[in-house]
């Protein structure tokens, strides 16, 4: 890999700038992948909730969109309209109680989508040890609390 800057100049760099870069590169590669599925990631997100642990008893539609409403300032209208989309497309399904639950077709696109994310999210971190992309993560949650900012992940 070839480096913009050597290491004194890189220490120079505005972290806004790369820190965007950052987001704008990965995020459009895994929205790519997502893409090849007819998913965007709103929807992505509430399939891989309803498929996990405790994905068959179902999880409450307020609580869940609600949860996910933080992700990428998603907001709450843009995760109701993730779950209208899946339900619309027959991919979960809501009862009277507002309980979601993945349907069979839900979770073979998942599980598809699943595999194809995998293969985006190892070409992002591909050359980079763990150790690492840990130390990265560390420095940009510091640069977060640091400033005030919040930032959470599940």
């Amino acid at each position: 890999m070839d480096y913009t800057h050597d290491d004194a100049g890189l220490a120079r760099q505005p972290i806004g700038y790369w820190s965007w870069a950052a987001h704008e590169a990965t995020v459009t590669h895994i929205r790519a992948a997502l893409a090849e599925h007819g998913l965007t990631q709103p929807p992505w997100w509430v399939l891989n909730q309803l498929d996990g642990p405790g994905g068959a008893e179902g999880r409450d539609r307020s609580g869940l969109t609600t949860m996910l409403s933080g992700y990428l300032d998603t907001g709450t209208d843009g995760m109701e309209t993730a779950v209208d989309e899946l339900l619309e497309r027959g991919l979960i399904t809501q009862d009277d109680g507002s309980r979601l639950r993945i349907t069979p077709e839900g979770r073979e696109l998942r599980g598809r989508a699943y595999e194809r994310v995998a293969r985006a999210s190892a070409e992002i971190h591909a050359g980079i040890p763990d150790e690492e992309f840990v130390a990265a993560l560390k420095v940009l949650q510091r640069m977060i609390h640091n400033v005030g900012g919040k930032a959470w992940h599940h």
